[in-house]
């Protein structure tokens, strides 16, 4: 068993083709399938099922793949801690972004961070909050930005700016010709949520709650999985919802969709920056937080 091994084995598991593995790291299918069969007869056990015109990991696999993960963020840190020892700014980098920072803000920002510093590849991985944060916690990611504060005590967040959430509906709902509604009518409208996990979904409950109110209260009629999902369901007339602005700015100017003030209701939160409290972040990390700060230093209020 090698590094290389477990790096060829990680990229068949995530593309779930041996085929697709070869091409992704300049290797022949067969030549895959070899060290595929070595780390078998290391561990003396199968590792990838071939099942139809997929390659899927068998239980074992699903053990191997976690700590072949750690093991190559490891790498990654190594290879970084001794590019800086020499002077440079190199090596791989992988965060991890909520849907609204991951969508809206991190995408200008690393490519501004990688025009800076050429030598240094990023990987952006876009989830809910909580799997952002699960992902942190494994060492899967070396950092986040996520839309929600979370109470685990290894989780270190510092937050970036605030971000305004707003009452969405379609342009020709009946709340789209008033400025504003009270708070008590968002028990009757058919609403659509963001699923368990979302910051936006905790964003909003806590809100509700300092109005004495709980998201159950809401008539709810579908929980879905994607700020885009509710978004397009918003434009259909499912329902109205209660999303971030970035979401739905360019909507909002084109005049495809219509945001309503709530009576009461403070719509905003923070962004926060989040990393593994017991995990001491390489030099790559320390150089991209600096660099995510600068770039957001004069975002106030998104």
């Amino acid at each position: 068993m090698d590094l290389w091994h477990l790096w060829v084995f990680c990229k068949v598991v995530e593309l779930k083709s041996f085929s697709k593995a070869g091409d992704s790291v300049h290797l022949s299918q067969p030549t895959v399938s070899s060290h595929i069969r070595d780390l078998e007869a290391h561990f003396n056990c199968r590792l990838i099922d071939r099942l139809a015109k997929e390659a899927v990991p068998t239980e074992a696999g699903r053990i191997l793949y976690g700590y072949a993960v750690r093991l190559m963020v490891l790498k990654d840190e190594l290879e970084t801690a001794m590019a800086q020892f020499q002077g440079a700014v190199k090596g791989r980098l992988v965060l991890g972004g909520s849907t609204i920072p991951g969508t809206y803000i991190l995408p200008g920002i690393i490519g501004a961070f990688s025009a800076a510093y050429p030598q240094v590849r990023v990987s952006l991985s876009i989830g809910d909050t909580m799997k952002i944060v699960d992902d942190i916690l494994s060492g899967t990611l070396a950092l986040g930005v996520v839309g929600a504060k979370v109470k685990d005590r290894q989780v270190l967040q510092e937050a970036l700016f605030q971000d305004r959430m707003v009452l969405v509906v379609h342009p020709e709902h009946p709340w789209a010709r008033k400025a504003h509604i009270e708070l008590a009518a968002l028990r009757t409208e058919p609403f659509l949520i963001r699923e368990p996990g979302s910051g936006t979904r905790a964003s909003l409950e806590e809100s509700l709650l300092k109005k004495g109110m709980r998201i159950q209260d809401l008539n709810t009629i579908a929980e879905m999985g994607s700020t885009e999902a509710v978004r397009q369901g918003i434009k259909s007339r499912m329902g109205v919802s209660i999303l971030s602005k970035l979401a739905v700015q360019e909507d909002l100017r084109a005049r495809a969709l219509k945001m309503v003030a709530v009576d009461g209701l403070v719509l905003k939160r923070s962004v926060y920056l989040t990393l593994h409290r017991h995990r001491t972040p390489s030099p790559l990390v320390t150089a991209f937080v600096q660099f995510l700060k600068e770039a957001l230093s004069k975002v106030k209020s998104v």
